[in-house]
């Protein structure tokens, strides 16, 4: 090894002692008759004294010294000087005296500074990765992934499961997403894919009879960018059999528990995890994703509105529709330019509007409300009991505003829902170091295409319908529900996956009900009929997005900041300039030929 110790393991136990460190430059300070620099390697930082009394010649090649060379220092850890001491360091009561020094590498001046935690744009940080991965912040994201990928396996091999990897060059079936194609040299005019996520190979699996297997899964789906989306991502998937839902529930939680104890101490989890029917999460909280850091539920005003003298409120109740709202604590004060940004927000989920309603402009008790306190274009069609009434449905006190919003349930309910997360967000409401896990079971097995009247899943095709639900195919489909669970951490859906139709008979059923021809179900879907034929176990599994838990325990706001290669917001590796041409001999042996753009 080029180097004895790393450069964060030194403290004050190895003073006296003569080590040697290789690793770059972090800063440099010339203070004249001594030179010191900061050294960095992937554990930290130490400080390396360059004196000419000790080593004219170190001293010498300290002045060539730049951030970011590379270098290798040998000398004697001695105490700082009292007064000198850097309480930031883990190794501030030490530095080194150097005796000897060697200029490995020298650097280039770097695009950005990598010894500031400063913002720098995206792009140039993805041109420069290998760059932006020696920063602090990512180096520390990268070990953290590295220990929960670390204790996902340690802990699931201690409960019984064994890790199996499955095909990346597969075949391509209607699974949802968009597939990645690789043509094949050997197959003209057929191809693989890449794989969404093992599926179809993991019920193949429990059909083995491997009964608790689990990957590290890699994952490619040809989607848009976002957030929380790669075109390429990792998961845990993991598949049991001979089990039932409450199984894999309880078994997640205990996995997902123990890591954020383990992780993340300073964010405990709350648990146990709360499970929320998926009708349940849509009427209190307008999504099937909630982050539940914060309150802000949705409350039902319909009632009460039907009974008032407001023409928009009774309109609605007519038609079916519902009025229901949320209560913003302490922004009864907001101004017309606020209430018309938050009336965009629920505009663009296809809201008429938003009905507004401040109660008076101080705090209080709601009794002391009295009907000129209240600024909203309905007050005066209310009542003041009624005006209370809804208030303390919501869960309001003097100074709040009521947001409101009336019209089909289910455009209410996911406009309410949105403008909940941006209030959550705007009050900063929800707790910090906080993790709120909660699982969402019982969804719609289906669900209909407005376009098309086309029955399509919820989840997937291979979801096993609820078993008192089974008569109900025949007859409302769209009753049926599902043995699907999602499981959610602040705001973001984190794990998913239900117990699986193992019957070829129930399963032929479930994909002529998607509209799956005989041909279609025997070329995409044959091997799978084939291995239930063959006594296959009851079983069911879940998949998890380690990318996102990884962000969420990290505290980032894209999964691209825990990922090492990312590809860009436009799905493009700015390193290798990658999707790029290939030469026409490639193509040629790959039996295609590019059509020329329209």
């Amino acid at each position: 090894m080029l180097k004895s110790h790393s450069c964060g393991e030194l403290n004050k136990k190895y003073a006296g002692k003569k080590v040697t460190l290789a690793g770059w430059v972090d800063r440099r300070r010339d203070h004249g008759r001594l030179i010191f620099i900061d050294l960095r390697d992937r554990e930290g930082i130490v400080q390396v004294a360059f004196n000419p009394e000790v080593s004219d010649q170190c001293h010498k090649t300290a002045n060539e010294l730049r951030n970011e060379y590379v270098v290798r220092v040998s000398g004697e850890v001695t105490f700082r000087p009292p007064g000198t001491e850097n309480p930031k360091l883990a190794t501030g009561d030490i530095e080194i005296i150097a005796q000897d020094v060697e200029i490995l590498n020298p650097s280039e001046t770097p695009p950005f500074y990598i010894n500031e935690d400063i913002e720098v744009e995206e792009g140039l940080r993805l041109k420069y990765r290998y760059l932006d991965l020696r920063r602090a912040r990512m180096q520390a994201n990268l070990l953290l992934r590295h220990r929960v990928v670390k204790f996902i396996r340690n802990f699931l091999e201690a409960k019984g499961f064994i890790e199996i990897e499955t095909p990346i060059l597969i075949k391509s079936t209607p699974e949802g997403a968009r597939d990645y194609l690789v043509p094949s040299r050997r197959h003209a005019g057929r191809f693989y894919a890449l794989p969404q996520s093992p599926q179809q190979l993991k019920q193949l699996l429990m059909v083995a009879g491997v009964e608790k297997y689990f990957q590290i899964a890699r994952c490619f789906r040809d989607e848009d960018t976002r957030a929380d989306r790669q075109p390429e991502f990792t998961q845990l998937d993991l598949e049991m059999s001979f089990i039932e839902q409450d199984d894999i529930l309880d078994l997640f939680e205990g996995l997902f528990t123990s890591m954020v104890e383990t992780a993340k101490p300073e964010g405990p989890a709350i648990k146990p995890f709360p499970r929320l029917t998926y009708a349940d999460a849509m009427e209190r909280y307008g999504t099937d994703k909630p982050d539940l850091r914060f309150g802000l539920e949705i409350g039902d005003l319909t009632d009460i509105a039907a009974q008032s003298d407001f023409s928009i409120f009774r309109s609605v109740v007519d038609k079916g529709g519902k009025i229901k709202g949320i209560c913003a604590p302490g922004c009864a004060t907001y101004t017309r330019k606020q209430l018309d940004e938050l009336n965009r927000v629920v505009r663009e989920l296809g809201a008429e509007g938003l009905i507004t309603m401040a109660l008076g402009t101080t705090t209080g008790s709601l009794d002391n409300l009295t009907l000129d306190m209240v600024r909203s274009v309905a007050a005066k069609f209310l009542s003041l009991g009624q005006i209370k009434e809804m208030a303390e449905r919501l869960g309001a006190e003097m100074g709040d505003q009521l947001l409101i919003i009336a019209g089909k349930p289910e455009i209410v309910n996911v406009a309410l829902g949105e403008l909940r997360g941006e209030m959550g967000h705007r009050l900063k409401l929800a707790k910090p170091n906080l993790f709120a896990f909660t699982f969402i079971v019982n969804f719609p097995l289906l669900k209909r295409d407005e376009a098309t009247g086309q029955w399509g899943p919820m989840h997937h095709p291979f979801t096993a319908p609820r078993d008192e639900d089974v008569p109900l195919l025949d007859t409302t489909p769209e009753k049926v529900r599902g043995k699907h669970y999602d499981m959610v951490c602040n705001g973001y859906e984190i794990a998913g996956g239900s117990l699986r139709i193992y019957t070829s008979h129930l399963q032929r059923k479930i994909f002529k009900l998607l509209g799956y021809s005989d041909e279609e179900v025997k070329e995409n879907f044959g091997h799978l009929l084939e291995a239930f034929d063959y006594g296959a176990p009851p079983h069911g599994g879940v998949a998890a997005g380690i990318d996102r838990m990884v962000m969420i325990l990290a505290g980032e706001e894209t999964i691209r900041e825990v990922i090492a290669f990312p590809k860009s917001q436009t799905a493009t590796d700015l390193i290798f300039n990658a999707p790029s041409p290939v030469t026409e001999e490639q193509l040629a042996e790959l039996h295609l030929r590019l059509r020329e753009e329209l």
